[in-house]
């Protein structure tokens, strides 16, 4: 049996699997998700305390990160809920419109 070869050094910035390719902030944005209703009052209040972020600016890093092969990855059950919201969101959304039109 051969001993086990040590692992070549990584370069700066790059990763060995995709999980690992997810910032720190990234990884609390997907712990947030999972249990945001746990913080005290308004989500967007929670947002504000948790990554002072505003609430518009929060989301649009969670939609590009929802997208992200890591982030499917890292927390497949979460990501897929994620994504079929948002399609229902969009999906009510467009057919708002197309009723307006009538």
């Amino acid at each position: 049996m051969q001993a086990a070869q040590p692992l070549p050094p990584e370069e700066p910035g790059r990763t060995s699997t995709p999980a690992a390719e997810l910032s720190d902030r990234d990884r609390r944005v997907l712990r947030f998700e999972q249990g945001w209703w746990r913080h005290p009052g308004a989500k967007e209040e929670a947002i504000r305390a948790e990554f002072g972020l505003s609430s518009t600016r929060y989301y649009q890093i969670l939609n590009r990160l929802i997208d992200s092969d890591a982030a499917l990855i890292t927390d497949p059950m979460l990501v897929r809920r994620l994504r079929r919201l948002r399609e229902q969101r969009r999906a009510a959304r467009s057919g708002r419109r197309d009723r307006g039109e009538e």
